[in-house]
């Protein structure tokens, strides 16, 4: 078949018809990636082609397996052209798992792909054509990183055992090793494997959903939620047996009455056997976290972050940490000298924040206010925090933040706001009502805290237009 020659079941078409029918096979060249599922995008017969295998710059023969309105998607026959900047994947069950998205993409490649999944969102979705954005911070060594993994446990019969889910779907992937995760992690999902098989602690995973693992990078320490739809009975007199084939597990607890099917977590959480948390040091900041705890999966890349911040944060004495989680950022903007007021909404987190303060002897230097961002930022102590500040920090989940709290920003005229976001198009539509609230963009700066994903955490540093830009000697070139 020829380059210019579309072929299908009923013979040889006209290459510039738009329409493309289910078993054609046509050759596009893949010019880009879709960040959430790895698929290279195309184009054929003026259609938009998806397809997973291909790398950007390369020209593949693909097979047309569904045809919407405006797209088709596609099976991989073979690559024709191949890109410099193809990789091998060092997984098994890379393209089945939906962990990862991009292990057949070099790791260079991968970092220049994201700042610019980055750059096209701002451009696109939040119309800043001028934005810098500097060149990703990544890792030296881009796997083992994850220092927690949710596993989902297949039920029934012997066919017990652990994986994740399938990219797209729900249909779970068995999976007895991982290369993303840490070391620890990995001797823990061998160890789960044979306690789910062993007769004598089986039983302490009936009517088990999911398995949440948290370790730390510092301290080793392991620790485990098990959930459940109801209180587990059968698991309490069994953890300290199952924890034995747990390498450095010091506790594990259930987690039950999840609020949803699908929710890898429990609503509720009783302790089966030993610690609730287990200790992670990032830098000279100390963390007790639990399974369950809002905590960044790549210790190596906040400590990135940390220093990246560090000398602008010395200068600055009052922070407002929105969407503090358990005190993340906020105790280490305290061990440098700042008074934070943090604002979480989950009770829980709340604790181990004002716990994690205690740790580090910072309580004088700390404040936690529980209760959603908006609510809490219209209230006396919210306002006053805002007033008082010199930058606001928010770290808000994918969905990002909300135009209460953003306007609040704005009215405030706090001289410095820095947004962590792991979601480039939230990030993107966020910033507008920032930048025509009067604030300027001076840099956003990508963090690769999720190595071979489609997924990228970026800070974007902003300041008022009447306030001069803060120093970052890390990034000179880069901040402006």
């Amino acid at each position: 078949m020829t380059k210019s020659l579309i072929r299908s079941a009923a013979g040889v078409r006209d290459p510039r018809s738009p329409l493309l029918a289910i078993g054609d096979i046509v050759e596009i060249v893949c010019t880009d990636l879709i960040a959430k599922t790895g698929q290279a995008v195309g184009r054929s017969g003026g259609m938009v082609v998806y397809v997973l295998g291909p790398v950007p710059g390369e020209r593949a023969r693909v097979r047309i397996e569904s045809v919407k309105a405006k797209y088709a998607v596609a099976e991989l026959v073979e690559i024709v052209e191949r890109s410099p900047d193809r990789a091998e994947p060092f997984c098994g069950v890379f393209g089945t798992c939906g962990g990862c998205q991009v292990q057949h993409l070099a790791y260079p490649a991968q970092l220049a792909w994201k700042r610019g999944v980055i750059e096209n969102a701002l451009r696109r979705l939040g119309g800043i054509a001028d934005a810098h954005i500097s060149v990703p911070i990544g890792m030296s060594h881009p796997r083992a990183y994850r220092n927690k993994m949710a596993l989902v446990v297949e039920r029934g019969g012997l066919q017990r055992g652990f994986g994740f889910y399938a990219a797209r779907t729900h249909d779970v992937v068995p999976v007895d090793t991982c290369p993303i995760v840490m070391p620890q992690l990995d001797r823990t999902l061998a160890g789960l494997w044979e306690a789910v098989h062993d007769p004598a602690t089986s039983a302490a995973f009936d009517g088990a959903r999911h398995v949440v693992a948290r370790t730390g990078r510092a301290s080793g320490e392991t620790i485990l939620s098990i959930t459940t739809q109801r209180r587990s009975t059968t698991l309490p007199p069994l953890a300290a047996a199952v924890a034995r084939k747990l390498p450095a597990t010091v506790g594990i607890a259930n987690g039950f009455e999840p609020p949803s099917e699908n929710a890898v977590l429990g609503r509720k959480h009783a302790l089966a056997y030993g610690k609730p948390d287990m200790e992670e040091k990032i830098g000279d900041v100390i963390f007790r976290v639990s399974a369950a705890s809002f905590f960044q999966v790549n210790s190596e890349m906040v400590a990135a972050i940390f220093a990246f911040m560090e000398p602008a944060v010395r200068t600055l004495p009052r922070i407002v940490d929105l969407y503090c989680g358990a005190g993340t950022f906020a105790l280490f903007f305290a061990t440098r000298g700042a008074r934070v007021a943090g604002i979480e909404e989950n009770p829980h987190a709340v604790r181990e924040a004002k716990r994690n303060a205690a740790l580090n002897g910072v309580e004088s230097r700390t404040s936690f206010l529980n209760g959603r961002v908006e609510v809490v930022l219209r209230s006396k102590a919210g306002t006053t925090a805002l007033a008082e500040s010199d930058v606001v920090f928010l770290d808000p989940p994918r969905k990002g933040s909300d135009d209460a709290t953003l306007a609040a920003l704005v009215r405030a005229r706090v001289p410095h706001a820095w947004y962590l976001s792991c979601n480039p198009a939230t990030l993107a539509r966020d910033l507008v009502p920032l930048l025509r609230g009067g604030y300027r963009l001076a840099c956003v700066q990508p963090f690769d805290m999720f190595p071979q994903t489609g997924h990228i955490e970026a800070l974007a540093i902003l300041h008022r237009q009447d306030v001069p830009a803060l120093d970052f000697p890390v990034a000179q070139e880069r901040c402006a």
